[in-house]
Order: C-alpha cells, then structure tokens, then sequence
C-alpha cells in the first residue's frame, strides 16, 4: 500500500516523523500524492544519484513529471499563459537548455563575486540592527530581520528597487503557501512576473551595472527569457535564507554552549552555517521533483519511465548512514556533503550567496546584541508548517 505524500513537519527541529519509518524502511518508497503515484527517495546516497543523473528530467513538460500543469480545470487562455510563463524558469530546464543560462549567470555568484559583496552584506546587516535598536529593546525578528536582509540583498544585486520590497514578500509567502489554493498562488506568479517584465524593459532601454543590466547587454538572452530567470533569482534569492535566519537564530539560541563556541571562535561560523543548512533543510523536496526518462534501477528498486520522483532532503539530511547522530545538532560536525542546495547540474545556483548572508546575518546579530532572547514560549512561534519552504512566522526578541 503506498504512502501519503506531502506530510507536514510537527516539530520546528526535524522533519516529518513518517521520514525516519520511510528511511528504515527502504531508500524509495511509493506514495500517493492526489494526483497519481510517485517515488519517495529516503537516503543520502540516493538521493545524490538522482538529483546528478542523467536518468531524471526535472523539466515539468516530460510526460510522467509530478508537476506537470495540471490543466483539467484551466482555459485555453490559462493554459497558453502558463506555459508562456515557464520561459527563463530554468530551474526546471534539462541540459542543454538549462546548461545556457548557468554558464551566464555563474560569474554573478561565484566565491570570488560574493567575496566582493560581503563588505555590502555587512552594512546591510549592521543598518538593519542599528534601526531595531533605535525602536527600543525588542523587536519581532522575523519582519525586522529575517526578510528585511536577503530582501535588500537581491533587490540590490538585481538592481530592484527596494521600495518594492513589500510587493515581492507579500507574494513569495503567498507562492510558498501549501495551504493556499493553485488559483490563488498562481495569481500572486503573475502579479511578480508582470512587474518584472515592466522593470527589464526599464533596463534594456538603459541598463547600469548590475546583474539584470549585465545580462541585457549580454544580448544572449530574449525579454522573455530575461524575465523569467529575474522571476527565479529574486523569489529564490530571499524566501529560503529569510526563513533560514531567524530559524538558525532559534537554534542557536537553544544550544548555549555551541553559540559560545562561536562566540570564542569566529572562525567556526562557515561550520556552523552548513551545519544549520543541513539540520534544518527548510526547502526538503521543493525543486527536487524529477520523473525518469529511461528504465533503471535505484537503491534495489526498478523505476520506470514516466515515473515521477520526490527526493525528500529533509530525509536525505538526516540518514544515519551519511551522517553520525544526524538528529543532533553539532557545529563541529563539519558536514558539506549535505543537500540542502541539491547536487549535480541543478545545484543551488546562488549557495555561495546563501552561505555569505546567513553567516553575517547571524555572527552580527550575536555580536552586536549579546543578551538577545525569545521572550515567547516556543509553542507562540507559529512554525509555517504548511508552507513548501519551512520557517517560522514570528520571532518576538529581546536585548
């Protein structure tokens, strides 16, 4: 009999419980997800192998894929509008289409590049504290925080204006929302994608430099295209590392001893980063959908073609034959081989970037407010857990 599937979280600090059961139970299992069976991948060794091989398309136009567009109950309008919409989208591109637009865009995101931007991430960093501070001792470190730093990060990068920023949360959460219907999701894809639109007709009339300029003036990419790569950068560049934050934050806060270990040893921090990535793997199987487009065997299973995958991160994450006491939280762990940002051809574009904000994000937090606490029982923190990219949805603190 085959699983249910998605399962939300129960606890801010693990994944599913139904996880672990799947895991030792094989590394696929067969679930059901409303809309046909799937492939649960369980396993860290596993999951490499799918989201690197060649055997997977991620692209959702492969006849089998699990989020493929369901269009039972769209118009001819809605259906060619959809479609039109996925142009640029290249996180669900196969090689070689998908292959074009990472050889532009790595120079933007590589270690050199995102060393450069460090000094620029600290001052948005220390800005944002200093205006907390100013307001009082307490502050709701979700809104204040957590969204404000990755918001004003790739607005500057992709040269949005920050005034807009407002615009861009309110319809990400709504994007990211489980719980919210297709319609309504879809609707709030729109608003952004037609806003952007506007703005890279603004940057190909005059474009400066910054990365939607480059890209205009590289000319090796149509409107359509430019547009929606912007679509992907900008609701990716902030949704997951502002969930991230004031999560590690949490975590951090829980754990005294490792955060005094930072304390003492600022060199530790790049440690500590991966080890939040992988403890908490906030996006699980979101862009981890894939659906075989060959006969093959994987981890003692046959997988046909036109079967569609989830890799389950979250699992992936936690597999004790990857990782020693996986359900432990240890800075020390050293643990890069983690998931989080996916692996092979499709890895997390923007990691770099990721590491960068949310290593100063927290390390400036910490220093700069040295007696920052929760001043809410836990129970009050309103995990999202019907969200496709988990956080939290408040953080009330105190200095």
């Amino acid at each position: 009999m085959a699983e249910t599937f998605p399962v939300q979280r129960t606890c801010p600090f693990a994944p599913p419980p139904a996880y672990k059961g799947w895991r030792d139970q094989a590394p696929l299992v067969k679930a059901e997800t409303g809309r046909g069976e799937v492939w649960l991948v369980t396993r860290h060794a596993e999951a490499q192998q799918v989201l690197s091989g060649s055997g997977f398309s991620t692209d959702p136009r492969t006849p089998g894929h699990p989020n493929a567009l369901d269009t039972a109950n769209m118009t001819p309008e809605e259906i060619a509008a959809a479609r039109e919409f996925g142009v640029g989208f290249f996180i669900d591109y196969d090689p070689p289409e998908h292959t074009r637009y990472r050889r532009l865009l790595i120079p933007e995101f590589t270690v050199r590049r995102v060393r450069e931007m460090r000094p620029d991430i600290q001052r948005i960093a220390d800005e944002l504290i200093d205006d907390m501070v100013a307001k009082g001792d307490e502050a709701e470190l979700v809104e204040a925080y957590g969204l404000a730093l990755p918001s004003l990060v790739i607005c500057r990068l992709l040269g949005v204006p920050y005034a807009d920023h407002d615009f861009f949360q309110s319809r990400t959460r709504t994007i990211v929302d489980a719980s919210a219907d297709e319609g309504t999701r879809r609707a709030a894809s729109f608003e952004i994608r037609s806003y952007l639109d506007d703005l890279i007709a603004r940057v190909e009339a005059a474009p400066k430099d910054d990365l939607l300029g480059r890209l205009a003036t590289s000319g090796r990419l149509t409107h359509e295209e430019m547009t929606g790569a912007a679509f992907l950068l900008l609701v990716a560049g902030h949704e997951t590392t502002a969930n991230m934050i004031p999560l590690s934050a949490y975590t951090l806060l829980r754990h005294p001893d490792q955060l005094a270990a930072l304390r003492a040893n600022p060199d530790a921090w790049p440690a500590a980063v991966e080890e939040l990535l992988r403890y908490h793997s906030i996006a699980d199987f979101v862009a981890f959908d894939r659906v075989a487009v060959e006969d093959q065997e994987l981890g003692g299973r046959l997988i046909r073609k036109g079967e569609g995958v989830y890799v389950l991160g979250a699992s992936a994450n936690r597999d004790e034959r990857a990782f020693e006491r996986p359900d432990e939280f240890d800075i020390e762990r050293g643990a890069r081989h983690h998931v989080a940002f996916g692996y092979g051809v499709h890895q997390c574009l923007g990691q770099n970037l990721a590491r960068a904000e949310l290593e100063i994000a927290l390390r400036t937090l910490f220093d700069r407010l040295p007696d920052l606490r929760v001043i809410v029982p836990e129970e009050e923190l309103e995990p999202k857990y019907g969200n496709g990219v988990f956080g939290l949805t408040r953080m009330p603190v105190a200095w």
